[in-house]
């Protein structure tokens, strides 16, 4: 069966052909050079999906030729070949699909020979040439904008409708995984589209440091200034790993003032702030500070809400229980990276088991990505909650569940349901259910209005800290 050429499961193609002698095999090069790669991804997020048994057995050996005419096509040895194409084929595409889009099938064949990579083309994001270069679900669309990232998105988005002219260099830093590479593959994107012609290039520090020496090395250094002083803007990720390393600070340093000179935009990322870039030539630094600097920040409940939800509409995601996603909001707050990397973990688990993406389903997964967060978590109850807040503000748990709207009841009753979102696994539905049948939307009303009051009013925010601190260490 699998020796039939162009068979398709699916979105899954597995194409394999006779071996004529025995040869050498060479492993292809990753589908592009992008930092990180789109190969990378998908593996990121194969590895999260399985045990790490599994993933070394029958997922590692998989390497990613090229993306052809839409279809990615992926390599595996002829052992495993069929295994993986009927065990872990869903699995697979589902992963391309996450990275890639919905309109990636994936085509998995035999290893190829050296003279067949020589044939592949790879286009590179760092070659600042054609559009496919930049990361084509990375645009200003599909950033999904809160209080936490809102001034470095409308930076990003004045830059890419006037480079050169609204703020020359712009500076965004924040920790990994916050969508500082997503807001400048944005601005790539947007230019090439609509910038009449204008030329981008994005690079990464590392990859700038590798070229530049690579150039020293090649007595190429002229052709290397070229490459990068002739664009119109210049996006550089990561650019704190350009401390300490001399040579290259110098040439940066060039290659920015000729550029500014020349009116060209310059946007950079860093994971702080220049002024704490304390290896870094105070020239450049300075340099870096004479813009507009912004920061983002780890998005809240609700944005992180919203990019699940935009996930799923953009991956084509069906069938999948709206507390799933609420749990997840919750539960992931670290950064958007691992938000999205723990919604493809469950909902491959869905597939791989057929089981329902539900609630249960997310609990049970997320307790394996967090387990000292699901120990916490698991100390307190609904009940528990109910009885503590009731007992604290000297009202009843009979009073809490009620329909009254007195101040007397409803403050505890805010309070109740905050705590119960924050110290369990219950979703909005399940908390609402437990006083007396409300639906979701009340419930988060309920924790909004006490987060901002716990915000503004000390003693709420001891009440609130005390009632916390009484269910245990980890609270």
């Amino acid at each position: 069966m699998f020796g039939q050429p162009g068979l398709r499961t699916g979105s899954l193609f597995i194409v394999s052909r006779p071996s004529l002698r025995p040869r050498r095999i060479l492993r292809a090069p990753v589908i592009d050079d992008e930092h990180p790669s789109s190969w990378r991804l998908i593996r990121a997020e194969m590895q999260r999906a399985v045990p790490e048994s599994t993933w070394h057995q029958w997922l590692e050996p998989l390497t990613a030729r090229r993306l052809q005419d839409g279809t990615l096509v992926v390599e595996a040895p002829d052992d495993i070949r069929p295994w993986v194409a009927a065990r872990f084929g869903r699995l697979l595409q589902a992963c391309s699909t996450a990275v890639l889009g919905p309109a990636a099938p994936v085509a998995l064949v035999a290893p190829v020979s050296r003279a067949e990579v020589s044939d592949e083309i790879h286009p590179r994001a760092d070659s600042g040439g054609p559009a496919n270069a930049f990361n084509p679900r990375h645009t200003f669309e599909q950033f999904v904008i809160g209080d936490s990232n809102r001034l470095a998105h409308a930076a990003a988005l004045a830059v890419a409708e006037l480079p050169g002219l609204a703020y020359n260099p712009l500076f965004i830093c924040g920790p990994p995984g916050l969508g500082k590479t997503h807001l400048l593959h944005s601005i790539a994107n947007y230019v090439t589209a609509y910038g009449g012609g204008a030329t981008v290039r994005y690079t990464t520090a590392e990859a700038f440091t590798n070229h530049f020496l690579g150039a020293l090395h090649g007595h190429d250094v002229e052709r290397f200034k070229a490459a990068y002083r002739g664009v119109d803007v210049l996006l550089v990720d990561d650019v704190q790993f350009l401390q300490a390393k001399v040579r290259t600070e110098q040439e940066f340093f060039h290659t920015f003032n000729a550029l500014h000179q020349a009116g060209s935009q310059i946007v950079l990322t860093s994971d702080r702030l220049p002024r704490d870039l304390g290896e870094m030539e105070v020239r450049l630094r300075e340099r870096f500070e004479a813009g507009l600097v912004t920061d983002v920040h780890a998005p809240d409940p609700s944005t992180r809400l919203t990019i699940l939800r935009k996930r799923v509409q953009q991956d084509g995601i069906d069938a999948i229980d709206p507390g799933a996603l609420e749990l997840i909001a919750h539960r992931v707050s670290d950064n958007v990276r691992a938000l999205e990397g723990a919604l493809i973990r469950v909902v491959a688990f869905g597939s791989l088991t057929g089981r329902p993406v539900t609630a249960e389903l997310t609990a049970e997964m997320l307790a394996g990505l967090y387990p000292e967060l699901t120990a916490r978590k698991k100390a307190a109850t609904v009940e528990e909650i109910q009885a503590r807040t009731a007992e604290a503000f000297g009202t009843s748990v009979e009073a809490l569940v009620s329909s009254s709207r007195v101040g007397a009841v409803t403050w505890p009753r805010h309070v109740a349901m905050y705590l119960a979102r924050e110290l369990t696994d219950q979703t909005l539905p399940a908390i609402g259910r437990a006083f007396g049948g409300r639906n979701h939307t009340t419930v988060l009303h309920a924790c909004r209005r006490t987060a901002e009051r716990i915000a503004g009013d000390p003693d709420a925010f001891e009440a609130v800290r005390r009632l916390t601190a009484s269910f245990g260490p980890g609270h």
